[in-house]
């Protein structure tokens, strides 16, 4: 399997468990794998691929939409919409708090999960 990768697209959300990160809200960073098949890309044509200014754009859309209480949902949320992409066949969506309001947590919190069609 063929992959597209986009590291750590960060948007200001206000989501979360606690009501200040639903009001205050804080930084995720969102990273991205698209599995796709590539062995027949012989034409150095963008609508031979999947644009992956695409999946930035879905990634916004969902941070930037209804709040979630769970980074799994939003997780599950961005990879149910990545693969509507054409071509996309696979995604795995890394959905990271780099600060969470967790005492003696510095290292950040994150969910990966995978999803295909």
């Amino acid at each position: 399997m063929d992959r597209i990768v986009v590291e750590r697209i960060v948007c200001y959300g206000y989501h979360g468990l606690l009501l200040e990160e639903q009001s205050l809200g804080q930084e995720f960073q969102v990273s991205l794998e698209l599995g796709l098949d590539l062995s027949n890309h012989l034409h150095d044509q963008i609508d031979h691929v999947p644009d992956y200014r695409s999946a930035v754009s879905i990634v916004e859309e969902v941070m930037y939409g209804k709040s979630c209480r769970l980074l799994e949902t939003l997780a599950s949320r961005i990879a149910d919409k990545l693969l509507t992409i054409d071509k996309v066949i696979e995604v795995t969506v890394e959905v990271r708090k780099p600060n969470p309001p967790i005492p003696g947590v510095q290292g950040g919190v994150s969910v990966i999960i995978s999803r295909s069609k």
